[in-house]
């Protein structure tokens, strides 16, 4: 952008490289500022770019705050005259990897697949009952026939079943060698088990225990193997390459919309994976690219998931549609309207299943609440103040008569009041309220926190009423008062009922 022109940077321009370099370290070196000490910054970038990319990173955020490069496997395509490229870059940075080894924190996330895991579970034991042979058989077939990429095939291992749950049966000797020797009882048999060449890996006390807690799988007269349930171990370490169809983002977005509004959108479900193993759930994301509105709708979806409180900054250049785009035939002139409306289908799509949810509890589970899907939109523009100084040569009675009112004529109550939320340093993202006191609209920020009434007649009634209600700040217009004394007035009127109230007027 250069002042208030967009314009695109094609690969023929000269400084093709330069000018993409320069545009990413200004909102990187922004990125960085903003992060909290245990904050993280994602980039996703494909091949064109990865190497500047790293020099650009290592030199904000600092070689040590560098964490991985995940290598994302999106599909083959068979488009290509070389090779098939199918995989995306996301490069992954912290504010301070010090700080986050000082406070133990650990990345881990949940491993995927496991519902259609504990799923096919619960079939085989109503199938089987306690005929647990019969099921793990099944289970091991049902792993073979899940198609590639399917991430409950990376478990296949958990493919035994006990009244218990899924376990597989891991080593139970001493790594290395040398652990204890000792006679341990088959209870099924009542004969010895074999013991492993290296020993034991626990002690004789410890061993009898997982026995009698049925912890020991003594198979057919082998080594006995140790049961590891995959309940109790479900978080793993992000792994740096995954699979996931790229296509079938566009897919979800597809029906969300009815109809394809926009090419090639960021995969929400990756996204939303990536903040679930990183953050906490109540962090704030941001996204300097918002494009079709993805990561708003990741925070929602993780919110629904787990209850938490998550909120999401969206900031998108208003890029226009192309006017042949089945985007502009769909109503939406630029990717700011298709990410404002991907916001509302997807919250309300989220809610609605939340709602269909709890229409099928059983007797004794908790319903879930709905997810906050409000959002406010904010644009970037000008000061709402006009432009007060100009040489004595300058003035003309008109520009004097002009000058009567100091603010711009084509500036909204909400204009004026978000201005001075910035002004005055408070979150954009407060309680807004609107009433009326006698045909006046005023504005409510956070309880009483901020009064604001911009009409262009105030009523010494209305004056009062607001301070009675004693705000820690109030705003007025300057032309909302016919002279200087009504001015003086309202003043005198704080200073009576309201004396610890900050009074503005613009």
């Amino acid at each position: 952008e250069v002042g208030n022109r967009l314009f695109q940077n094609k690969e023929t321009e000269g400084r093709f490289h330069s000018d993409w370099c320069s545009m990413m370290y200004s909102r990187l070196k922004l990125a960085r500022s903003l992060l909290t000490e245990d904050g993280v910054v994602f980039i996703s970038i494909d091949d064109n770019e990865v190497h500047n990319l790293r020099k650009i990173c290592d030199e904000i955020f600092g070689q040590d705050n560098f964490i991985a490069n995940f290598v994302w496997s999106a599909g083959r395509k068979n488009d290509s005259r070389f090779v098939s490229i199918s995989h995306e870059y996301i490069y992954c940075y912290v504010k301070n990897q010090q700080y986050l080894k000082e406070q133990g924190i650990l990345w881990r996330e949940r491993k995927q697949g496991l519902d259609e895991i504990y799923k096919e579970y619960n079939l085989l034991r109503k199938k089987f009952g306690n005929d647990f042979i019969s099921a793990s058989k099944e289970l091991k077939r049902w792993y073979k026939n899940l198609p590639d990429g399917h991430p409950a095939k990376d478990h296949s291992h958990y493919n035994r079943i006990d009244a218990r749950g899924i376990y597989f049966p891991d080593n139970i000797s001493w790594p290395g060698g040398g652990g204890p020797d000792y006679i341990l009882i088959n209870p099924e048999t009542g004969t010895p088990a074999k013991t492993p060449s290296r020993g034991w890996v626990t002690n004789q006390e410890t061993m009898l225990a997982w026995v009698a807690s049925g912890l020991v799988d003594f198979g057919d007269g082998g080594v006995p193997c140790k049961k590891a349930y995959l309940e109790d171990r479900e978080k793993s370490v992000p792994y740096s390459v995954f699979y996931k169809d790229g296509r079938a983002a566009t897919k979800r977005l597809m029906d969300l919309f009815g109809a394809k509004v926009f090419d090639n959108p960021k995969d929400e479900e990756i996204i939303a994976r990536l903040i679930a193993f990183t953050g906490t759930d109540n962090c704030t994301t941001l996204d300097f690219f918002s494009g079709s509105a993805t990561t708003a709708h990741a925070v929602m979806q993780l919110n629904a998931e787990d209850g938490g409180n998550r909120k999401f900054i969206m900031v998108q250049l208003p890029e226009p549609c192309d006017e042949k785009s089945e985007a502009f035939k769909a109503g939406y002139k630029n990717i700011c309207e298709i990410g404002k409306e991907r916001i509302r289908r997807a919250g309300d799509q989220i809610n609605e299943e939340i709602e269909e949810g709890n229409r099928q509890l059983k007797l004794g589970e908790e319903p879930k609440k709905p997810v906050d899907i409000g959002f406010r939109v904010l644009k970037v523009d000008t000061t709402n103040m006009k432009d007060i100084y100009y040489a004595a040569s300058e003035y003309t009675q008109n520009l004097l008569t002009d000058q009567i009112s100091n603010i711009k004529e084509d500036r909204t109550d909400l204009d004026l009041l978000y201005g001075v939320l910035l002004e005055w340093g408070l979150p954009l993202s407060l309680k807004h309220e609107i009433e009326e006191i006698d045909g006046v609209k005023i504005h409510i920020v956070d309880n009483d926190s901020l009064i604001a009434c911009f009409s262009e007649s105030v009523p010494e009634k209305v004056v009062r009423e607001i301070a009675k209600r004693q705000p820690l700040r109030a705003v007025f217009r300057d032309s909302s008062f016919a002279s200087s004394s009504d001015k003086i007035n309202v003043e005198e009127i704080f200073k009576l009922l309201a004396p610890n109230t900050s009074v503005k007027v613009i």
